[in-house]
């Protein structure tokens, strides 16, 4: 095995990529769904392939599976191969670690995609008329920079509504006050531990 030389930010990028876009095994969801509600939750969800991973994230397939070796040697995913994820550990990391690790601090105003409180869902919840952004040319709204955690982020959010959602709580940790990190890591929650099957 290969020396463990710690996380990158990358590797949370994939592990929300993961998250984001695991499916269900087809329409077998439903039926269950119909017939035996309690059991829906408690489902395995088919995580994305690498190949799938990798397109997504314009990002290589070796560099996705070093990063999933990271993730699994720290403990983060139970297994690389099937990129089987330790949610509690992934939530845990991202409620109390994230932001030690890869700190993000506001800077110049620049025109980007919203990210932080800015963007959905803490948009509707957190009303601030500070703007975060990940810089963009094509992006919209003028705001305080953020450094997203990858740099491909902001021109492939757009086709991806549950990595942005995922990808803004992080940063809303990553930068915001106690009581924005309070929210932001309840909504993380909600979408971590409670929305998808056993992965």
């Amino acid at each position: 095995m290969k020396k463990h030389s710690g996380m990158r930010p990358q590797d949370i990028v994939i592990i929300l990529k993961i998250i984001a876009g695991s499916k269900w095994p087809g329409a077998w969801k439903n039926r269950v769904e119909e017939s035996q509600p309690s059991l829906v939750s408690s489902l395995r969800l088919f995580p994305p392939t690498n190949k799938t991973i990798a397109s997504s994230l314009r990002i290589s397939e070796s560099e996705v599976s070093e990063s999933l070796r990271r993730s699994a040697y720290a403990g983060l995913i139970r297994d690389a191969t099937k990129r089987l994820i330790n949610k509690k550990a992934v939530f845990d990391f991202m409620r109390y670690g994230l932001k030690y690790a890869f700190p993000a601090r506001p800077g110049a105003l620049v025109r980007g995609v919203p990210t932080a409180q800015s963007a959905p869902p803490l948009n509707t919840i957190i009303l601030s008329e500070e703007h975060y952004v990940w810089e963009y040319e094509e992006g919209t709204v003028r705001g305080q920079l953020i450094e997203p955690l990858y740099p491909t982020l902001p021109s492939i959010v757009e086709n991806d509504a549950n990595l942005y959602e995922l990808l803004a709580l992080a940063d809303a940790i990553r930068t915001g006050s106690a009581r924005i990190e309070s929210i932001a890591s309840e909504e993380l929650e909600k979408r971590i531990l409670s929305s998808w099957g056993d992965m």
